[in-house]
């Protein structure tokens, strides 16, 4: 089961890496949403989560597990899904004025308009 969980760990990463580097914002917004499940599945395992025990210590219970990871990976989620909506917002505000989706600028437009090199 460590093998699988490290193994979805590892695609997800690699994935997030390769969309991240592409040169347009759909990809890049694609490869951080896959980055944060990479890091959201880490949190979990790293927590050493287990089925049917409580997240709190009861005298009748014998053991427990960790309410910490799951804390964590909800807040998680929270903030991923607030940070992506920003950069979906931002990416389409540039697709808006720039008419192109790309990510980077090359130097004959910026010289052109007359932002310096």
């Amino acid at each position: 089961m460590e093998l699988l969980v490290a193994g979805v760990i590892g695609i997800l990463t690699t994935v997030g890496i390769y969309l991240v580097l592409r040169a347009h914002t759909f990809p890049v917004i694609l490869g951080l949403t896959f980055l944060s499940y990479a890091v959201n599945v880490f949190l979990f395992a790293m927590g050493r989560l287990v089925i049917d025990r409580p997240p709190v210590i009861s005298p009748d219970a014998p053991a427990y597990t960790d309410p910490l990871p799951q804390a964590l990976v909800l807040t998680a989620i929270v903030i991923s899904f607030g940070m992506t909506a920003l950069i979906v917002v931002l990416a389409l505000r540039g697709y808006l004025e720039t008419g192109s989706d790309r990510t980077t600028l090359d130097a004959a437009r910026r010289t052109e308009d007359g932002d310096g090199a």
